[in-house]
């Protein structure tokens, strides 16, 4: 799926670009603002350790509970800050930065979030396997 669009990432990445984790980065995005199920599930490990705005660690099945049942609906999503370190050919981890307008049970939540991620190669395919989005209070 190499036909997602990058440009919003390569213009806010910071550090050595690394191609395969900024296309990574924005097929999740894509996948976040229409709901794409099936790219989620493919993006997203069984095994997934992420903790959300709350402080709750969340599963994948919960994270595509959320979409398939419209109580979560990303509206915009806006990259300001990316950057990426490899740790090994097999892990990268990723910090970005990003204005989100996120619908959650029927509430508009606006504002600025840091997400990490922690992408590991798993059976050849790239995956999330860890992370946290919080946000960043001004």
């Amino acid at each position: 799926m190499d036909d997602v669009d990058t440009t919003a990432f390569e213009q806010v990445l910071v550090g050595p670009a690394d191609r395969e984790i900024v296309l990574l980065e924005a097929r999740i995005r894509a996948a976040q603002l229409n709901a794409d199920l099936a790219a989620l599930e493919e993006l997203i490990s069984d095994d997934l350790l992420f903790t959300g705005p709350d402080g709750e660690l969340g599963t994948k099945a919960q994270d595509l509970e959320a979409y398939r049942s419209g109580t979560v609906r990303f509206v915009a999503h806006v990259p300001e800050h990316l950057r990426v370190r490899r740790v090994g050919a097999d892990v990268a981890i990723s910090s970005l930065r990003a204005q989100l307008t996120v619908e959650v049970a029927g509430t508009l939540s606006r504002g600025t979030y840091r997400y990490t991620r922690v992408w590991a190669r798993e059976d050849g395919a790239w995956r999330v396997v860890g992370g946290h989005v919080s946000p960043i209070l001004d």
